[in-house]
């Protein structure tokens, strides 16, 4: 009750703002002041060399290029400045639909709009604790839809698993046994179709390094990313913090630079909550 309670205030609050906004059309600051006021969220890891990583991958590589200092910098002193050397999938990330097919986008032709969504969160970290190869089924869709109602369309909706507690240990994410197979969890077909094809999401995230489950990317079989992809959707990896949001009625920002033709890039990416703001971002 006191949950919804909450967000009857804020759909409240932003009817107000709305309405101040409709009178003064050159202005959004009163949006500004009442997304200030809730509390965020950061759902980005800090990335750094020896980070988990997709095992393909080179390890980062981090050289100062100048320093305050004499003698440290590589070429100069006066300022503090890095040369990063990393794969685009680095840390959290963004995976823009050329990352697997040709002739989809790239990651500056994803819309800014497409970055500020409706957050959902379907939490099935206690079926996980159970079954480390768990993949999400429509039966865990379909409690979310009974609580909440109908997934929006143009959302982001997240997966949480809660694997991302085994960060920063590279042994653990990918928690493989010793026949040399991977065991984290993953999405689903028909969880993933039912998501873009009939609740026309706009984009979708998970704690682990892959779409697929561990049991399929030992084998090679990354076919459920290729369809997230093929669909002309982006995806992040590599989420955390999904414990601390609610599984509806926040909003996901998902921001990441825009190289040209950019097979992907560490992404920051942040929830705003209904509730008040407790503090400081940490």
């Amino acid at each position: 009750m006191k949950a919804m309670f909450t967000v009857i205030l804020l759909f409240v609050s932003m009817i107000t703002c709305s309405l101040c906004v409709a009178e003064s059309p050159a202005s959004l600051w009163p949006v500004v002041d009442m997304l200030q006021s809730r509390e965020f969220v950061d759902l980005t890891h800090c990335f750094k060399p020896g980070i988990p990583h997709w095992p393909g991958f080179e390890d980062e590589l981090r050289t100062t290029t100048f320093y305050y200092d004499e003698g440290i910098g590589s070429r100069g002193k006066g300022f503090l400045a890095h040369k990063y050397e990393i794969p685009g999938q680095w840390g959290t990330h963004a995976d823009p639909p050329a990352h697997f097919v040709r002739g989809k986008r790239f990651l500056d032709e994803i819309s800014v709009k497409e970055m500020i969504l409706p957050l959902v969160v379907i939490d099935v970290s206690d079926k996980v604790k159970t079954n480390r190869d768990y993949q999400i089924t429509m039966t865990d869709v379909s409690l979310w839809e009974a609580r909440h109602g109908r997934i929006p369309a143009k959302s982001f909706v997240a997966m949480r698993t809660d694997w991302s507690k085994r960060w920063p240990s590279a042994e653990k994410m990918q928690n493989i046994d010793d026949s040399g197979v991977a065991h984290y969890p993953g999405w689903s077909q028909e969880v993933l179709s039912y998501l873009y094809e009939e609740r026309d999401i706009t984009a979708s995230g998970h704690e682990t390094t892959d779409t697929d489950p561990g049991v399929s990317t030992s084998k090679g079989d990354y076919s459920l990313e290729t369809y997230v992809l093929s669909r002309n959707k982006y995806q992040i990896e590599l989420l955390t913090n999904l414990d601390k949001v609610p599984e509806h009625g926040a909003i996901a920002v998902v921001t990441f630079p825009k190289p040209c033709r950019g097979s992907g890039f560490p992404a920051r990416v942040f929830a705003i909550l209904p509730s008040a703001s407790a503090g400081p971002v940490e």
